[in-house]
C-alpha cells in the first residue's frame, strides 16, 4: 500500500470516527464500534491511528483545522468589508454543512470526555480571539457592546438551530433542512445582530446578504 493509499484509508476512518463521536460521543463509542464501522479489525486500526484517545484527538484536530480555515476566511472577510450581516451568513452556512462538528462540541459542553482536557484551550480560545480581533475592529470604541459574549450568544444559537432547530406553534421541530426556517432563523439573527451592535439603517430585509436562494 502506498503512502498516499495509507493517508487515504486515515482519513476515511477518521470521517467514520467524527460520525460515531458527534452521534454517540466520546465516552459511549467503543474502539471496537470505530474499527467495526471502518471494516478494519481493532489491531489494524490501533496500528494505524493508535486508541481511541488517540483518534478522539485526531478528529477535534481535523475539525478545528475545518473551522480554523473557514472562520479565518470569513474573519478577513468581514475586516474587509465591515460587513457583521456577512460575516453571519458564513459562520451560520459553514456549521449548518459541517453539522458533526456542532455535535463533537455540544457532547464537550455536556461534559463528554472530560478526562481529555485542553480541547478548549487548544481550538475554542484561540477562533474566538481571531473573530473578537475582527469583529471589535469592526465595532471601534463601542465600549457598551460585549463583544466576547456576542460571539457566544451567536454560537449557542447557531449550535442549537443546527443540532436541534426551533419548536414551532404547530408543535413541530424545524431546522436548517426546512429552508422556510432557515429563511426565518437567517433574518431573525441579523436582525438580532443589527440592533445589537447599533449598525445604521435597516437590517437585510430577507436576511439573505450573502445568498441569492
Amino acid at each position: 500500500m502506498t503512502s498516499e493509499d495509507d493517508r487515504g484509508q486515515s482519513e476515511a476512518v477518521l470521517s467514520v470516527a467524527t460520525r460515531l463521536f458527534a452521534a454517540l460521543g466520546y465516552d459511549s463509542t467503543s474502539i471496537r464500534q470505530i474499527a467495526d464501522a471502518a471494516g478494519l479489525d481493532v489491531a489494524e486500526l490501533t496500528r494505524r491511528l493508535g486508541g481511541k484517545r488517540d483518534i478522539y484527538l485526531a478528529v477535534m484536530e481535523r475539525a478545528f483545522r475545518a473551522e480554523q480555515a473557514a472562520l479565518g476566511a470569513a474573519a478577513a472577510e468581514l475586516e474587509e468589508t465591515g460587513s457583521i450581516h456577512l460575516l453571519f451568513d458564513r459562520y451560520l452556512d459553514f456549521y449548518v454543512a459541517n453539522p458533526e462538528i456542532v455535535a463533537l462540541w455540544i457532547h464537550r459542553w455536556l461534559m463528554d470526555a472530560v478526562d481529555v482536557a485542553e480541547l478548549e484551550k487548544q481550538y475554542v480560545q484561540p477562533l474566538m480571539a481571531m473573530m473578537g480581533k475582527s469583529v471589535g475592529s469592526v465595532l471601534g470604541d463601542q465600549v457598551d457592546i460585549d463583544v466576547e459574549y456576542t460571539l457566544w450568544s451567536v454560537i449557542w444559537c447557531v449550535h442549537g438551530f443546527v443540532k436541534t432547530g426551533v419548536l414551532e406553534a404547530d408543535g413541530r421541530l424545524r431546522g436548517p433542512g426546512d429552508p422556510r426556517a432557515m429563511r426565518r432563523f437567517r433574518r431573525h439573527m441579523h436582525q438580532m445582530l443589527h440592533r445589537h451592535v447599533g449598525l445604521p439603517g435597516d437590517p437585510p430585509a430577507d436576511g439573505l446578504s450573502s445568498h441569492p436562494s
